[in-house]
């Protein structure tokens, strides 16, 4: 067993933002039943961590995109950037939603096998498509989520949900925060 590497960043709050940081992480904690350690990052600047929590609330109750499908989202993208924090915790909130792992795990190398609603699939790969082939032509995965009767808001959902989660994936990578004991 590998011991984990420091984190590289101290996410003290500054002086005099203590109590903004407390209640996102009681939130958090709350919610969770504990506080991640890549939100604990976030600890560092108040107005961001805000922002993040703002985000993630977002994704759990104000999308018509399923708690499964955005997870499923986040662990894809996770995995494909090899950010061993976010595809342990993601697999985490997928077994909690009741997802087969070994269908989650096997959806790395097929999509066909992701433990979401058929109609869901096509947000699924638009949103792989968006992290991976950026610049390459999505009109006919757009296409594809219009015809499974997704809308704009849903389409637009579902591409920022992978490409935020891929700037934490780089976040966390950049700062070594790789386990959920990074700052321990």
């Amino acid at each position: 067993m590998t011991t984990p590497t420091a984190a590289l960043l101290d996410p003290t709050p500054p002086p005099g933002t203590e109590a903004r940081v407390d209640a996102v992480f009681t939130m958090a904690e709350d919610m969770l039943g504990f506080v991640p350690a890549g939100m604990r990052l976030y600890g560092a600047s108040p107005e961001l961590l805000e922002l993040f929590a703002g985000t993630v609330g977002y994704f759990r109750t104000g999308t018509a995109l399923s708690p499964r499908l955005t997870a499923m989202i986040r662990y894809l993208v996770s995995e494909r950037a090899a950010c061993r924090f976010c595809i342990d915790l993601n697999e985490g909130i997928l077994a909690g939603l009741g997802a087969d792992l070994e269908r989650v795990r096997a959806a790395r190398d097929d999509l066909a096998r992701a433990p979401v609603d058929d109609a869901e699939r096509p947000l699924l790969a638009l949103a792989l498509h968006a992290v991976s082939s950026p610049g390459a032509d999505a009109a006919p995965l757009v296409a594809a989520a219009r015809a499974a009767g997704w809308g704009e808001r849903e389409i637009f959902d579902a591409v920022l949900q992978a490409a935020s989660n891929r700037a934490f994936n780089l976040v966390l990578k950049t700062f070594n925060v790789e386990t959920q004991d990074a700052f321990v």
